[in-house]
């Protein structure tokens, strides 16, 4: 479904994502893993078109996405949604919870009943229905981001990446939100870019690994091989780590 082609981009003098190459497959859960400052959510923002390479080509459905037009970019963000590490700040906090995950809806869908979408994905995504009205600082971390799924899902997108979205909750609520991602991804057979530094996390969701370092990719393996028999020093660094 994507595939990327020597993607660079740089800041200033810093090269941020160097020359990175890889595919991700159809109702597939790649992990991206690596350091903080390694690469990983500029990397995913190119990806999703947040961003502008330098070089380098990102294809969708084998189609260059730098290529389109003004209607495929409309296509494009209608199918893909991005699920950001800090629920709390994605969040308008000026908006009711039901209208934030319904705003989607507003740009993309053409659907009667909108209000019915929204609970319905609500109640998939483990939210109650008084939930609607209220607002972003009413709710618990996980609460939030549970909000933050569910609006990236209302228009049942085809690739979702999500970045870290459980490294700032406890670990009793991280497993309740991986747990929600992938009933959520097999049920919609989505394919995702998963975006984290902890392994424990990849072993339970990742279909397929690749371990970024200083703007490049070093291993991109299946998950169990990974786990096996890691080939860079890199990554048994971050193996040993855990």
């Amino acid at each position: 479904m994507i595939e990327i082609k020597n993607i660079t981009k740089k800041f200033g003098e810093f090269t941020a994502v160097n020359n990175v190459s890889f595919k991700i497959e159809k109702g597939k859960v790649l992990a991206l893993v690596g350091e903080s400052g390694s690469g990983k959510t500029t990397l995913s923002k190119l990806i999703i078109g947040i961003e502008k390479p330098d070089s380098g080509k990102i294809f969708y459905k084998g189609k260059n996405i730098f290529d389109y037009t003004k209607d495929e970019w409309i296509s494009f963000r209608k199918k893909t949604q991005y699920i950001f590490q800090d629920p709390y700040s994605s969040l308008n906090p000026r908006l009711k919870i039901g209208t934030s995950i319904k705003e989607p809806l507003l740009i993309h869908k053409n659907i009667k009943n909108k209000k019915e979408k929204v609970l319905k994905t609500m109640e998939e995504c483990g939210l109650k229905k008084e939930f609607y009205n209220y607002y972003p600082h009413q709710l618990s971390g996980g609460q939030r981001q549970r909000a933050v799924i569910a609006r990236a899902l209302v228009i049942n997108p085809e690739f979702v990446i999500a970045d870290e979205p459980v490294s700032s909750l406890d670990v009793s609520v991280q497993a309740q939100i991986l747990n929600l991602l992938k009933q959520m991804q097999k049920k919609y057979n989505m394919t995702m870019l998963f975006i984290t530094h902890d392994f424990s996390v990849v072993r339970f969701i990742a279909d397929k690994v690749a371990v970024m370092k200083n703007g490049k990719i070093v291993e991109v393996k299946e998950a169990e091989d990974l786990f096996k028999n890691p080939e860079s020093d890199y990554t048994k660094q971050l193996l040993k780590a855990v």
